[in-house]
């Protein structure tokens, strides 16, 4: 469930700085393409789940979906810059409640996260009802994110205040991972390249740990030291591997839904 933001979001008076320089309008592209795909992919719910990203060389504005849209509808013009006061600074429509309050105060508090994705996809949200740590790294693409996860077990309700967003911020802590219990996960990066490449395999190790279990046999995981190892070789890469991913990601829309890019 989602409840819109309201008497928190106001127009406002844009700010004295280029908002449509041609760094921005890539940042749109690249954020209109992961929530595209996201759908794509099955990895959306309805009108709900959110996207952010703070905007290059600005530490006070973001970019998020409009609530309203699905993602599957989602243009890189009809994304929202968005202030931490609740102000929408540029753009038609309001950010979804908890979108303004989560990602607001992730970035604020978290300056290090300068993209943000909420989702509840099906397999990791189903790891996170879990009463147990969700990966037990017995497979290998899980250890991408070994050493990188937190798990959140103070689940308390809609987050529709600034007192649950801090919450959640502070939960990630120095992870980029979040698994929050009853609830779904939270993935942060320094680019929406990494964010969306961490989001896409976190997805796909977890269906494939569920569909692990499902068999009633027990699993093997790997040993800390080479679960330690893979992790290393994995993350050295991921600048450049996550940016040829997302690459392929416009590639595929340009064929498939070239409106994106409107």
């Amino acid at each position: 469930m989602a409840m819109e933001l309201e008497t928190r979001t106001m127009r406002s008076h844009i700010p004295n700085i280029d908002l449509d320089t041609p760094e921005i309008q890539e940042m749109r592209l690249d954020l209109a393409a992961a929530l595209r795909m996201c759908a794509h992919l099955g990895l959306h719910e309805g009108i709900d789940n959110h996207f952010s990203a703070l905007l290059p060389g600005e530490n006070n504005l973001f970019l998020v979906n409009p609530y309203g849209l699905s993602f599957s509808e989602v243009t890189a013009s009809s994304l929202l810059i968005c202030d931490f006061e609740g102000n929408v600074v540029k753009g038609d429509g309001q950010p979804e409640g908890s979108a303004f309050f989560i990602h607001a105060r992730i970035h604020k508090l978290l300056p290090r996260a300068r993209v943000a994705f909420h989702t509840h996809m099906p397999n990791a949200t189903a790891l996170s009802m879990l009463d147990s740590e969700p990966f037990d790294w017995s497979i290998q693409s899980s250890l991408k994110f070994y050493g990188r996860l937190a798990f959140d077990t103070n689940y308390s309700g809609l987050a529709l205040d600034e007192l649950e967003g801090d919450r959640i911020a502070l939960s990630v802590g120095d992870a980029d991972v979040v698994f929050m219990q009853n609830h779904g996960v939270m993935v942060v990066g320094p680019t929406i390249a990494q964010a969306w490449d961490d989001l896409y395999f976190l997805e796909r190790a977890a269906e494939v740990q569920i569909k692990a279990l499902s068999t009633g046999r027990k699993t093997k995981p790997v040993r800390p030291e080479i679960a330690q190892k893979v992790f290393e070789e994995e993350h050295a890469a991921l600048p450049a591997t996550s940016r040829r991913h997302l690459d392929s990601v416009h590639r595929i829309l340009r064929k498939r839904e070239p409106d994106y890019a409107q």
